[in-house]
């Protein structure tokens, strides 16, 4: 199969691949804390991350955005899992692949994107988080070292309510 055979059929859902990392030290976990003027959630703390481009795998992507976001080179990056967020009624969405990573030190820098911040884990709970992040972090930080990645679908109630449904080992 090659290239010319690779299309995109109209009308099928379409994705756009995303990464999500939480780099830990020790007991701490790292989150971006939005730039204020950021258009999506300013102010609000979230893990580090973003777009996959055209020409990188996931996981290149996961560490360029660590190294972008933070400055830190880390170790240990770990796919924990995949979340399907269908974000418009015309079937597109984001396909976020969900890391973890280990960083050896903790000199961060500020980037356009925010300002990342070391939290302690008992302490990540009173912050303006993303709203999945309540449920999403201590699922990913709890993950043993063999277990395999969770996959999972977000959606919205009719009150526009955020609704995680995680998909089983059993199906």
């Amino acid at each position: 199969m090659g290239q010319a055979d690779q299309k995109i059929v109209p009308g099928r859902y379409q994705a756009f691949p995303r990464t999500l990392c939480f780099v830990t030290h020790g007991e701490d976990v790292l989150l971006l804390r939005g730039a204020p003027d950021k258009a999506l959630w300013p102010d609000r703390y979230n893990g580090v991350g973003g777009h996959v481009k055209a020409d990188e795998d996931v996981r290149t992507a996961a560490l360029r955005e660590i190294r972008e976001e933070t400055g830190l080179a880390v170790h240990g990056l770990r796919l924990c899992g995949v979340i399907n967020v269908p974000t418009e009624a015309d079937g597109k969405g984001v396909l976020l692949f969900v890391f973890t990573a280990r960083a050896n030190e903790r000199n961060v820098l500020a980037s356009d994107e925010g300002q990342p911040e070391w939290v302690r884990r008992d302490q990540v709970y009173k912050l303006n988080l993303v709203e999945d992040l309540p449920i999403l972090l201590p699922r990913v930080l709890a993950m043993g070292p063999d277990e395999p990645p969770f996959f999972a679908v977000y959606a919205y109630d009719e009150d526009d309510q955020l609704v995680m449904s995680f998909a089983s080992e059993q199906q």
